[in-house]
């Protein structure tokens, strides 16, 4: 057995062959008692994706996510597929509500400065006829979200409990849910009419994520168009962005103006637990050092256009020291890194992986 690394502390187990990895990575995240989320940063995409096929078959039982990256380059003036945004807020979803064992991230996504878990909790929701719901953690998460407890729901944002019935208006929904809960059980989820407040036709489901990972809704656009005119210098009616945020439209590419939707924009560490494990596979400083110069580059590029202002790369991603720094916080594991000390080491010597007790040479995912 591999003893975990506490809070502040680092791992080292060395460099191993072929699937070694994926086993080593499922043997941590089984014995972790009690359970807390791995969060595996991978140089490259493709170790991620890699990963995310054979840990299963060392560990089948494990709930393992990949958070997929936006597939654009830094600035480009196109959105990334609708797929992969969905993809990526359920990830962000199943992460937060605790729901992830081993979370698979390409590091350079990893650096990426997200929506706040505010956000995702406002605007996501799944609820399946038959599954247990823990009233606290929604209430907690309702209340995140900025919902109001009233006793009578009648529009979005607010929601209602009553006994066993727990009234909701999702925000960005267009008719709310009524739970009728048997002990802990969702027993039925029906739509209601928010007049009679009598329920109208089941649903099997709920499945509510955001559109976008920001908000569209007149709040956020007034909130965009405000930090533009504070942000950029010029007239701004004369970018197309601006223009089409006033009218609801978003533009392609409004993905790298992200933090104008927020006070203030949130790290992926935000959205784990102190107790987490960070991961890293492969080179991961350079992996990071490498896209940080690529974007800085692309932003020189691209930040004498008049018509189509950016944003700095500091707005839009961590800093290297600030990303590690954010790192050292957790108990941190390397494999197949040589890692500079400068960057991840913690307090505490590295063991190599011939130290560490109970590692065995994994099975052949071909077996």
């Amino acid at each position: 057995m591999i003893q975990l690394p506490a809070p502040g502390q680092r791992l080292s187990l060395g460099t191993v062959p072929g699937s070694g990895d994926a086993y080593l990575i499922a043997q941590l995240a089984r014995q972790a008692d009690p359970p807390r989320l791995l969060a595996v940063l991978c140089a490259d995409a493709s170790a991620s994706q890699r990963l995310a096929e054979e840990i299963p078959f060392f560990a089948p039982d494990l709930r393992v996510h990949v958070l997929p990256d936006w597939e654009t380059l830094p600035y480009d003036q196109f959105s990334p597929h609708q797929d992969l945004v969905s993809e990526r807020l359920a990830t962000l979803h199943h992460v937060s509500r605790r729901e992830c064992d081993v979370l698979l991230v390409p590091v350079s996504t990893a650096s990426y400065r997200l929506a706040p878990p505010s956000h995702l909790a406002a605007y996501t929701f799944f609820f399946t006829q038959g599954e247990r719901l823990d009233e606290g953690r929604l209430r907690a998460q309702l209340t995140l979200a900025g919902y109001q407890h009233v006793g009578q729901v009648m529009s979005p944002g607010e929601y209602s409990v009553r006994g066993g019935l727990i009234d909701l208006f999702p925000m960005g929904s267009v008719i709310p849910y009524r739970l009728d809960l048997l002990g802990d059980e969702i027993e039925t989820i029906r739509t209601f009419n928010i007049e009679s407040q009598r329920s109208l036709y089941p649903v099997k489901a709920v499945r509510l994520l955001p559109g976008r990972e920001f908000p569209m809704d007149e709040d956020g656009r007034n909130a965009f168009r405000g930090r533009w005119r504070e942000t950029f210098e010029g007239d701004p009616s004369r970018s197309a962005i601006y223009r089409d945020i006033g009218h609801g439209i978003p533009s392609a590419g409004i993905e790298y103006y992200l933090p104008l939707f927020f006070d203030q924009t949130a790290t992926l560490f935000d959205y784990f637990d102190p107790e987490a494990i960070v991961v890293f596979v492969g080179n991961a400083e350079d992996a990071l050092q490498r896209f940080r110069r690529d974007a800085e580059q692309r932003f020189r590029f691209l930040s004498g256009d008049p018509e189509r202002s950016v944003l700095p790369p500091d707005r839009l991603f961590m800093e290297t020291d600030s990303f590690f720094g954010h790192a050292r916080r957790h108990g941190r594991v390397a494999i197949n890194a040589a890692v500079a000390a400068e960057t991840v080491n913690g307090t505490g010597p590295d063991r190599p992986l011939d130290s560490a007790p109970g590692v065995q040479d994994p099975p052949s995912p071909s077996a």
